[in-house]
């Protein structure tokens, strides 16, 4: 029987979570956030088997939460909820110290062997995302200039080209527009690009954008 946090923005999708997980019969208690920092705050505070984290909230993000738990609760097993293709977050969350992700469009019979195994301290990655990450990790030769960014400047960066402004990222990610013009600097560094358009050009190339 397992203790559940589940930290997701949206009530539609929490409510949709606690049901499957409660018709199993394997769950005794399930605990919400709405947000990065109640889901943080919950998570260090609180004992769980397993944490259910949405990657993209308002202010702090899925990943950014999952940063913070591994400082503080390192063995407390993360399974990350997604609704972007396993190809965009996947490699960058186990790297963070996630024990799975999975796309919002799985099944429920899915999700349930997911918790279960990190229940068991265990990973769950699904045949899709193996053979993503065989390919992944193995060609060291032809690394996207992307892994070089941060998390936080990777979520700068996919607001961009998704055609928000400097001010709307700030808003989303409770930060000032300065703080974010910042990051987009960085990133084009990085990138070694100059604009914009040169990081759409970049994200449809490589399939970056939802």
């Amino acid at each position: 029987m397992y203790k559940i946090l589940i930290a997701d923005d949206h009530p539609i999708v929490r409510r949709g979570l606690v049901q499957i997980l409660r018709e199993s019969g394997s769950v005794t208690t399930i605990d919400e956030a709405c947000n990065g920092r109640e889901a943080l705050e919950k998570a260090q505070n609180g004992r769980y088997d397993v944490v259910l984290l949405d990657i993209s909230m308002p202010g702090m993000s899925g990943l950014e939460v999952l940063d913070e738990l591994k400082k503080s609760k390192p063995s407390l097993p993360v399974l990350i909820l997604s609704i972007y293709h396993e190809e965009e977050y996947a490699v960058r969350a186990l790297k963070s110290g996630a024990s799975g992700y999975m796309t919002k469009k799985s099944a429920p019979d899915e999700l349930l062997l997911a918790v279960k195994k990190l229940a068991r301290r265990e990973r769950y990655i699904s045949p899709s995302l193996a053979d993503y990450l065989a390919s992944h990790l193995t060609d060291n030769t032809d690394r996207p200039l992307h892994d070089c960014l941060s998390n936080r400047e990777f979520q700068v960066m996919r607001l961009i080209v998704s055609g928000r402004s400097l001010k709307e990222i700030a808003g989303e990610m409770a930060l000032s527009p300065k703080t974010i013009s910042t990051f987009r600097t960085r990133i084009l560094q990085k990138l070694k690009m100059k604009s914009n358009a040169d990081l759409i050009q970049y994200a449809l190339k490589n399939n970056l954008t939802a």
